[in-house]
């Protein structure tokens, strides 16, 4: 079995590509940062370490690494006879990964099954993302035909690493990756990490309005308080209390949308928590908090959930304050942040709101939106 992982970094290495060498695939790394697919290409193995209450090692081998910059034909090639492609590159990126799938399921043998995509990204149904880029280039029929798009769920926090590690990746002991089951019928990949699920929502919006949230939430409250560290951020009381709140907004809906049940949800979200105090990982407020204008779109972490309680006819006080709170995020190295920044002292909050978060006069969450952004401009 062969998988095509596109992008090589610390997710890249330290998730995907560990449960897919556990599960017996050949993995091919393909990325446009040269010094690190070279680097990847004359290894052979790099170390992943677990850290937590359960520490262990594993080596990973049987991979080989392309330069999908320099070396399109040679990943087309890859992918076109490959049984996977996943991703591990970011939600905006898919667009430019997304031309030379098509180019490959095009030039796919008819012989083989349907080649297997899977977006792995922190987004609402990526996957789908993925496919509407890929269909741009491909005719309806050779789609159906010659490939199998199914969404996925990812959570595993993989921080920043120290640049004397070279390949070598810390991760946490803890991680979840779901895929819905039904695109795939009776030919479900056997891969014994992952989830097949039927109905992937659920499991979607948990991870991304629990674990998300809740990690930027932390970022944005922890380095407002001048917190170094993600876990030295979870001492402060006053950020451990607006993670607490929001969580228990989020959960509110989470609940009454899908009808979890109520004490199995508190102790996701109790594990949740003691994964953001984790003291073994140097995560930073910096890193996690990065990218806060895609944090703030409509989908996302805050926006979306906040919505839906707005909508049912509560407050969302605590995701409110977080939104305040990443409009303080000026951090120059992250362009986002920069832009973020721009648009504030540019836009008028209303304009702001419209633009970045999506939110129109008329949505249950507009006014308050805008009375968040006005009162930190």
């Amino acid at each position: 079995m062969k998988a095509v992982h596109f992008g090589a970094g610390n997710i890249g290495r330290g998730f995907v590509g560990l449960i897919l060498h556990k599960a017996g695939y050949e993995i091919v790394f393909a990325d446009v940062a040269a010094e690190l697919i070279d680097t990847l290409a004359a290894a052979d193995n790099y170390k992943v370490h677990e850290v937590g209450a359960e520490p262990r090692t594993w080596t990973v081998d049987n991979f080989r690494a392309l330069n999908s910059a320099t070396n399109e034909a040679g990943v087309i090639d890859e992918i076109a006879t490959a049984d996977m492609v996943t991703t591990a590159v970011g939600p905006n990126i898919l667009k430019f990964v997304a031309p030379l799938i098509a180019q490959a399921i095009k030039k796919r043998s008819d012989e083989l099954p349907p080649l297997q995509v899977l977006a792995c990204e922190n987004a609402l149904y990526a996957t789908n993302n993925l496919r509407a880029e890929v269909a741009v280039a491909v005719d309806a029929e050779t789609l159906a035909a010659k490939a199998i798009f199914a969404n996925t769920a990812v959570d595993r926090i993989v921080p920043a690493q120290d640049p004397a590690a070279g390949l070598d990746v810390t991760v946490e002991d803890f991680f979840e990756w779901a895929i819905e089951s039904g695109p795939f019928g009776d030919s479900v990949p056997e891969i014994a990490d992952v989830h097949f699920v039927s109905d992937l929502e659920p499991y979607i919006e948990r991870k991304l309005f629990t674990v998300n949230t809740g990690h930027a939430t932390l970022a944005y409250h922890g380095r407002a308080q001048g917190a170094e560290t993600l876990a030295a951020a979870m001492d402060i009381d006053a950020v451990a209390s607006e993670v607490a709140a929001v969580l228990a907004e989020t959960s509110a809906m989470l609940i009454a949308k899908h009808g979890f049940d109520a004490s199995e949800h508190a102790e996701y979200v109790a594990t949740c928590t003691r994964r953001f105090s984790n003291a073994h990982l140097p995560d930073t407020p910096e890193r996690v908090g990065r990218s806060p204008l895609r944090k703030l779109s409509r989908n996302e972490r805050f926006v979306s959930p906040a919505s839906e309680l707005a909508a049912s006819g509560t407050t969302p006080s605590a995701l409110l304050r977080a939104m305040g709170a990443a409009l303080h995020f000026a951090v120059p190295e992250d362009p986002e942040s920069v832009r973020m920044l721009e648009l504030l002292s540019s836009l008028s909050a209303a304009d702001f709101v419209t633009e970045v978060m999506g939110l129109r006069e008329g949505d249950a969450l507009y006014a308050d939106a805008v009375e968040t952004v006005s009162a930190q401009s």
